[in-house]
This record gives structure tokens, C-alpha cells and sequence, in this order.
């Protein structure tokens, strides 16, 4: 797989009936490697080590209802109230992040009302702070870490 600009960590791989598989340490359990889910496990190392985000506020793959239609999210992290704090969307690295990725996450933000959004596709990214009076987002130079 493509090397990302992420900081370097450990990622378990297996292979199992011809596929490669990697390790998901939220949903714990190994899940059929792609482009997208490369991305995502390194996305996921980096809020764990680099961010110090707490593993138990850590949502990956669920589905959310937007205007009756099912959607599917690939992370969100809570706030310890239960709120939305961050939602990050992952591409493939040969995705280009465009407006279309930033309409798609201001989408699922209107149901999840999260404070911070994150935009990858393990090369490029992108960070947002929300501001909901002025109905817009604030792009910022580095992803907050975790605050206690």
C-alpha cells in the first residue's frame, strides 16, 4: 500500500483466504484492506498517538439517517457528554479532496452537529473548526488534541 503522510505507527496486517486484512483497533477486528480503509486505520493511529484521543470516544462505519437517507459515517469522536466532537471523512489516496468531500461532510454535520470536521485522503489534509451562528467552517492548521 501507498505510504501516507502520517505519522509512521504500527498496523497489523494478515492475509486469509487470498485477501489481506488489517486490524481495526475500534471495532476490533480485522476488516478487508482497500484504499479507503488505509487510510481510515492510519487516521485512527493518528487521533490514538499523535492527538491522544481516548479509544473508548472512537465511533468507525456507522450508519446515520440524512433526510431518510441511510448514510454511513467513517469516524466520529464523542465528546464524554456523548456529543459529537469530530467527524472525519476518509478518501482514498487517489481521491482528490475537492468541495464535493467538504459538502458531503457539512452534510452529515447537519444531523451530528460535531465542533471539528477533518477531511483525508492520507495525503492531503484538512481541518475545520465550526462556526454555527455565521453557518460556516473555519479552516485551522492542525487538528486540536484531545482536551481533558
Amino acid at each position: 500500500m501507498q505510504k501516507l503522510n502520517f505519522p509512521e505507527c504500527s498496523i497489523r496486517l494478515k492475509n486469509s483466504e487470498n485477501k489481506t486484512l488489517i486490524f481495526d483497533p475500534i471495532r476490533k477486528k480485522f476488516v478487508v484492506l482497500q484504499p479507503e480503509e488505509w487510510v481510515r486505520q492510519h487516521c485512527i493511529q493518528f487521533l490514538l498517538n499523535e492527538k491522544d484521543y481516548p479509544k473508548s470516544l472512537i465511533n468507525v462505519e456507522k450508519q446515520i439517517k440524512l433526510n431518510g437517507v441511510t448514510k454511513r459515517y467513517d469516524i466520529v469522536v464523542f465528546n464524554t457528554d456523548g456529543s459529537i466532537h469530530l467527524i472525519v471523512e476518509c478518501k482514498a489516496p487517489n481521491i482528490t479532496i475537492d468541495q464535493s468531500t467538504f459538502d458531503q461532510i457539512a452534510r452529515y454535520n447537519l444531523a451530528l452537529k460535531a465542533n471539528l470536521l477533518m477531511v483525508t485522503n492520507g495525503i492531503n489534509h484538512y481541518y475545520c473548526d465550526m462556526d454555527f451562528e455565521q453557518e460556516r467552517y473555519n479552516f485551522l492548521r492542525e487538528l486540536p488534541s484531545y482536551q481533558k
